[in-house]
């Protein structure tokens, strides 16, 4: 009896083993789709878990299905007039389709970046060097519409495109710095002569009034006398405070005394 569960044990031991060689576990992690494949042909799209298949013709392609930032660096463009850039680009997309992103296509982040290439050249083509760094901020958005409907087609889709940088020649970036110089020092230019147009407003309205009011002008130094302390000021009094009854004309300096 012994020999015999000890034979049953090796058989299911035996067993075991050869079941072992027959099978391939495969494991698709979070965030992955798996594509399994029998003898060449697809047959099943694979959730994340663990599986146990069998191990001859059975092959399983991961594919992951996370948000990624792709980077264009260093296009080279030509703007409407002529003038030659380069813009490096970020674009952030996923697989949504893992089986047309791997059956229609032979590398999907590869033909996403001509996508991106081919639509970023046609929107720069035509539009002036100037207005292109004016709305550098809008260069994504205008061919995002483009890239999305082109990248759908094989199971990837766009979420944005931005601009990182744009480079220019280095005899144009001199150019462009000293018109940026220039349009500073026009600004500042035109905030001064505000400013002494208003100081000038100001002035002819205060000798406006005094003309009209001569003795505004003595009150005000009364002001500013009285506010400091420890000065002493002799003056006449001003011509025409008096009232009639209690002034004449002095022989000496033709002004209003007190009788």
């Amino acid at each position: 009896m012994n020999n015999m569960n000890w034979i049953a044990f090796v058989g299911a031991i035996g067993l075991i083993a050869v079941i072992c060689r027959l099978l391939v576990k495969i494991t698709v992690p979070e965030s992955y789709v798996g594509l399994l494949y029998r003898n060449g042909r697809f047959r099943r799209r694979l959730a994340p878990g663990r599986y146990y298949l069998p191990r001859i013709g059975t092959q399983c392609s991961l594919i992951d299905t996370r948000w990624r930032v792709l980077l264009v660096g260093g296009q080279e463009v030509i703007t409407q007039d002529n003038i030659s850039l380069k813009l490096s680009l970020a674009v952030t997309w996923r697989v949504v389709d893992p089986e047309q992103s791997v059956h229609v296509v032979q590398d999907s982040e590869t033909s996403l970046r001509t996508a991106v290439q081919l639509a970023l050249r046609s929107a720069v083509a035509g539009q002036k060097a100037e207005q292109i760094i004016e709305s550098r901020g809008s260069v994504g958005g205008r061919i995002l519409p483009e890239v999305a409907a082109q990248t759908a087609s094989f199971g990837v889709e766009v979420q944005r495109v931005d601009v990182r940088d744009i480079m220019f020649p280095g005899e144009l970036k001199r150019i462009f710095a000293e018109v940026v110089r220039a349009q500073q020092e026009g600004r500042a230019a035109l905030e001064r002569a505000r400013g002494e147009s208003a100081a000038l407003r100001n002035l002819a309205n205060a000798a406006r009034l005094i003309d009209e009011n001569p003795a505004l002008m003595e009150i005000r130094l009364l002001q500013t006398v009285g506010g400091e302390g420890g000065n002493t000021l002799v003056m006449g009094w001003p011509q025409g405070m008096l009232p009639a009854g209690q002034r004449r004309q002095s022989p000496r300096s033709g002004g209003d005394e007190l009788k």
